[in-house]
């Protein structure tokens, strides 16, 4: 039985952790916290059973094993980059192409995209989903829906609203509020909202530890609705799954998101991608007035 490859995730964090001899100039880099850097590059050394970095007060030292890893990681990186690079170009074309968080693939473009299509029916769509915030380093990509922080985010992204961490669950899961943790609590991880942060900013009493932890928001949204546990996620990934009935927000206050959806559009001459934009604009409001 071949052996599962770890993720793209973890070697592109040790590269950059490597080359910056820092969590957090890797964190700057890739646009990620410095906790995720942290987390991936760990779970690398578990997996390969070697320690990557001597961690010191005022940085890292690669040790030998991490010496030996870095020269083929960093081939293998520049490789991709090269050919993703020279496939993105090549195959562009005239559409229209989106990169987007699959969080609003999921919530968003999926359910919604039929009306779009409907009113520009000769307008080829190239659709790029992504997670985190330095996947979305396509020359090519005319609209941009990017997540992460504010400075990491670019000039020109625009916030996308409501942008809270809400409590949410299935309809038919019977909850305390004033006991959260009587039911499997869910994160999104390698944001800055957490259930720690969400209890010391509301007054929760009580430590709310996650026992399901997923990579996105909308993973989160869909693990919640299926009664699988209480999630705190982005008010506005929650809002379709609100507004369709498939999941309630619990009767609890909600913290600001430090992390959000942000909307880019790279050409502001191309007029189909004004008009996506404009469309997805929309949809937002449509599912947050219904809310």
């Amino acid at each position: 039985m071949v052996r599962k490859m770890p993720p793209l995730a973890w070697f592109r964090a040790f590269e950059a952790a490597a080359r910056n001899l820092s969590f957090t100039g890797a964190a700057g880099e890739l646009g990620l916290t410095q906790s995720a850097i942290s987390q991936h590059v760990r779970s690398l050394e578990r997996r390969f059973g070697v320690t990557l970095f001597t961690r010191k007060p005022r940085g890292l030292a690669l040790t030998d094993d991490g010496r030996r890893l870095l020269p083929d990681v960093s081939l293998a990186i520049s490789t991709l980059a090269d050919l993703s690079l020279a496939y993105d170009t090549g195959r562009a074309g005239t559409a229209l192409t989106v990169a987007a968080s699959v969080s609003i693939a999921q919530w968003y473009l999926a359910p919604g995209i039929a009306s779009f299509r409907a009113a520009h029916p000769d307008l080829p769509i190239r659709l790029v989903t992504a997670t985190w915030p330095d996947e979305y380093h396509r020359p090519v990509a005319d609209v941009e829906v990017r997540f992460g922080s504010a400075p990491l985010v670019g000039r020109h992204a625009a916030a996308l609203e409501p942008n809270d961490s809400i409590v949410v669950a299935a309809p038919g899961l019977e909850i305390d509020p004033a006991n959260l943790g009587a039911h499997p609590l869910i994160e999104p991880v390698g944001t800055s909202d957490t259930w720690r942060q969400w209890a010391d900013h509301v007054g929760y009493g009580g430590e709310l530890r996650p026992q399901l932890m997923v990579d996105s928001h909308g993973f989160a949204v869909d693990l919640a609705r299926r009664g699988l546990g209480i999630a705190l996620t982005s008010s506005l990934i929650a809002a379709p799954a609100i507004g369709s009935g498939s999941l309630i927000r619990v009767d609890l206050p909600s913290k600001p998101c430090v992390d959000g959806y942000y909307l880019a559009v790279n050409d502001r001459d191309n007029a189909a991608a004004g008009a996506f934009a404009r469309w997805l604009l929309g949809e937002i409001e449509k599912h947050r007035s219904a809310d």
